[in-house]
């Protein structure tokens, strides 16, 4: 019988009391983990795999990625194969992490094994669910014109998870799931090491996210074999692999141009400074040919409503966010001067931003009225002009102004431009309230050490404070792009019929696709998972680009 020494006991100790201490914290964060679970994780999954379906009020046929290439056209598959390719990537990058840690690099290897359970019993469960979510939706079909008697639906609920097919599949995960936990426990007394939950955590997000992307990757080559196929039966042909490598090759010139160029910046000899700058130019008109050339043929066939909802949103963002992060930069510079009522006029000022969107929305459509009467077309009157339609006016600003202008350059609709004035007016208040905590924290030294230097008020406007408010300019700037790319409330309350689609934003047109009499459940999904990639790709690069531009002192 083996006898424990003084030394086993205390390593067993410690093991069993860091076990206890990871259970309890666990289990004081599980509430909160279920919460974003069933809150946040599970619906945009249950998004995915309803824009994955024909899905009118009930799941119907599966269509893969039909609905994304209805949306976005043939640039569909290039969108997934690099979305694939990103996350084999991101995998591999976490492996190298693993392969760094040093003098643990076995023990972290060793994780994958209990990681790679794991992973299954996760990737099992998203499989399970996609099984049971069909099943359990349809329970109002089934149970149609039967005899409402009690708990007759709870019946068909449980009847559900009985069906073969999501019997099996659930039956496989709880079998993972308890081979995950009985490795991970035996792993963490066999081999240990000091940050064992951090590398299970790692391994497990190594063979899950390589997972999915094998399986995106899959999925996006399977469909590409049929496009391809589809078009030859036609007699046409389909070029998508020649696109993915001269619009990947394009976004990466880009992408080496910014990088040159800002290398360019760090050169002391004009000589070596003139030499990168010339090859970022090159790369930059390259790569721009390619994509200018490319891109439009990849969207010949996408849905025109997506390519002008989201031409729309671009310019009701860049119609409103410079102008409302400036004017409310410059409301709280004057504001946080020694004036009288300085509190009064921050009431005033945040009062927009406060009140109910359809009580302002309907005074401002009082406002911009299209009766010669209005209160917007008695000024244009006073100041000689003639009266507008206002939220009526489907016509671009550039052609009200110049009528030789084409369709192409017409720019902004007067309509958006009636809403793009609401929106900013809307948000001016508190961004000016930021702005104003933003001030509060630059150090008034610093303004004195100016003055003394002999500064002016723009030189300390522009060498102190701006550098200083970049943190609060950042934030604002990545949730007012955020904000306006996700904006609907006011615009659905101002536009009109008479405004045609001018004002119809991608957010508007996704709404109507789900709510219309006859629901596309499946393809508004699949366009909201669009418009959220887009999102999601302009705030990395606001992080990797703006954010270093942000003093943080």
């Amino acid at each position: 019988m083996a006898v424990l020494t003084s030394t086993d006991k205390k390593t067993t100790s410690r093991r069993t009391r860091l076990l206890r201490e990871n259970l309890v914290a666990y289990g004081l964060l599980s509430p909160a983990m279920i919460l974003i679970f069933i809150f946040g994780i599970f619906p945009v999954g249950f998004a995915f795999f309803v824009s994955l379906y024909r899905w009118r009020r009930f799941p119907d046929d599966y269509l893969g990625m039909d609905h994304y290439l209805r949306a976005l056209g043939d640039f569909a598959y290039i969108l997934f194969f690099w979305l694939a390719i990103g996350a084999l990537v991101y995998a591999t990058s976490l492996l190298l992490q693993l392969w760094r840690t040093g003098a643990q690099r076995g023990k972290a290897l060793a994780y994958l094994v209990p990681g790679g359970v794991t992973a299954a019993a996760l990737l099992t469960f998203v499989n399970w669910m996609g099984i049971l979510l069909p099943i359990i939706i349809n329970i109002p079909q089934q149970i149609r014109g039967q005899e409402r008697v009690p708990g007759i639906f709870i019946q068909a609920l449980f009847a559900s998870f009985q069906v073969p097919e999501a019997a099996v599949m659930g039956n496989t995960f709880l079998a993972l799931l308890i081979g995950c936990l009985v490795l991970s426990n035996l792993w963490q007394r066999v081999i240990g090491g000091e940050k064992w939950d951090s590398y299970l955590l790692w391994g497990t997000a190594v063979i899950f996210v390589g997972g999915c992307g094998a399986l995106v990757l899959s999925l996006t080559l399977d469909t590409i074999g049929i496009g391809i196929e589809t078009a030859r039966a036609a007699g046409d042909s389909l070029p998508i692999w020649s696109q993915i490598i001269l619009i990947s090759a394009g976004v990466g010139m880009l992408g080496a141009a910014y990088v040159v160029w800002t290398r360019a910046g760090r050169q002391t000899v004009s000589d070596r400074r003139f030499v990168f700058q010339i090859g970022a130019a090159i790369l930059l008109m390259v790569g721009g040919y390619l994509l200018i050339t490319q891109l439009p043929t990849a969207l010949t066939n996408a849905d025109r409503n997506v390519m002008s909802g989201f031409g729309i949103t671009v310019l009701f963002v860049l119609g409103t966010v410079p102008f409302q992060l400036g004017i409310g930069l410059l409301l709280a510079y004057l504001l946080f001067q020694k004036i009288r009522a300085k509190s009064l006029f921050r009431v005033v000022y945040f009062i927009p931003y406060v009140m109910p969107f359809v009580a302002t929305s309907m005074v401002f459509n009082i406002i911009f009225g299209h009766r010669s009467l209005s209160l917007m077309n008695q000024v244009l009157t006073t100041l000689g002009l003639p009266p507008q339609k206002w939220l009526l006016e489907p016509t671009g600003i550039l052609q009200l102004i110049f009528p030789a202008v084409p369709d192409s350059l017409a720019g902004p609709s007067l309509a958006l431009i009636v809403i793009m004035i609401y929106t900013t007016w809307t948000y001016i208040g508190y961004d000016t309230a930021i702005f104003l905590a933003g001030l509060g924290n630059v150090p008034n030294d610093v303004y004195e050490a100016a003055r003394i230097d002999g500064a002016n008020s723009w030189q300390m406007f522009r060498r102190i404070t701006l550098p200083l408010l970049s943190p609060t300019t950042f934030f604002l700037s990545l949730i007012a792009i955020i904000g306006t790319f996700q904006a609907f409330t006011q615009i659905w309350i101002l536009r009109s019929p008479a405004a045609q689609s001018s004002v119809d934003t991608l957010g508007v047109y996704i709404f109507e696709t789900v709510q219309s009499g006859d629901p596309n459940m499946g393809y508004g999904s699949a366009m909201s998972f669009v418009l959220f990639g887009v999102i999601l790709l302009l705030t990395i690069f606001q992080n990797r680009i703006a954010g270093k531009q942000v003093f943080y002192g």
